[in-house]
């Protein structure tokens, strides 16, 4: 089997070299015998460390979803290497010691609540997003991330200061779940890296927090993003380097459900409304309505 060009293009490995990545992911597994012992080293998801590395990802928004005036961007801005374990176990660092940023990725765009002409069905709009894509097939079937070994999502970023939600999704029964956390940025307008526990992630479905509040299915995750939903017009910036699993407990105080900008508390009528991504791009379902459900 050959890749693609179109793969090809959008930076995804072949079908051969990610079926040998696998290999020797699983088989370094067990050398180290890993399951026996809490892994130190962090666990990449997502590193923006060489031009094609925004091409992995999938960029949405009211524009590119329905034809809004929301518009996103994700692009390469070189820098200093990536460095796994710098400055302790546990983490990815590189360019602060010597002053200079990072090699990463720059979300840039706008944010508009005008609504699309001629599109009565759209009753919100205001939204911007990107998530990894589809890691696709290798010989040993889907490419899924296991970070069950793991108690800790880490995100090296220079925030603008506005509303960010981390997301994350799983190979779950419902394919409209999300598990998302705000991402808590603490210095706007310098790098830093923030720790969000895997237990704080609330469970979503089109940004309605539903229930029952399962547990993260870490053994199978497809795919982590960022999204942007305060629905406040203007622009806005978001830079990251790195997204990883990690053991490594945060620095600052550990961040807990009540701060995942959910109010997990609201009253039925609230829930209704939506808080998160997803309610911006999939309206209410009228009386007699047959459940969407997304493929």
């Amino acid at each position: 089997m050959f890749a693609t060009p179109i793969r090809l293009a959008r930076g995804q490995p072949s079908f051969l070299r990610r079926s040998l990545d696998e290999f020797r992911r699983q088989a370094g597994i067990a050398i180290r015998m890993e399951g026996l012992h809490q892994p130190q080293k962090p666990f990449p998801l997502m590193k923006f460390d060489a031009p094609e590395s925004p091409e992995r990802c999938k960029i949405m928004s009211d524009q590119t979803n329905f034809g809004g005036y929301s518009r996103a961007a994700l692009t390469y801005v070189p820098g200093a290497a990536h460095i796994d374990g710098e400055g302790g176990q546990g983490r990815i660092g590189g360019g602060e010691s010597a002053g200079e940023e990072p090699a990463h990725a720059l979300f840039k765009g706008s944010i508009s609540t005008e609504l699309p002409p001629n599109r009565s069905e759209i009753q919100r709009s205001g939204f911007a997003a990107w998530r990894t894509r589809d890691r696709g097939w290798s010989a040993f079937g889907k490419l899924l991330w296991d970070i069950d070994p793991y108690s800790y999502l880490a995100l090296r970023v220079k925030s603008d200061g506005r509303k960010y939600f981390v997301n994350i999704q799983t190979e779950s029964i419902v394919p409209t779940d999300l598990h998302q956390h705000l991402l808590p940025c603490y210095t706007p307008g310098q790098w830093e890296t923030v720790t969000i526990p895997f237990s704080a992630f609330v469970r979503t479905s089109y940004g309605v927090v539903v229930e029952p509040q399962k547990e993260m299915l870490q053994q199978k995750v497809k795919s982590v993003g960022i999204g942007l939903t305060d629905r406040v017009p203007g622009r806005f910036e978001l830079r990251i380097a790195d997204v990883y699993a990690t053991n490594r407990a945060p620095e600052k105080g550990v961040v807990g459900r009540e701060d995942s900008g959910f109010d997990l508390d609201m009253d039925d009528e609230e829930e209704k409304q939506g808080t998160g991504m997803m309610d911006e791009v999939e309206p209410p379902r009228k009386k007699g309505e047959p459940e969407r459900i997304l493929i």
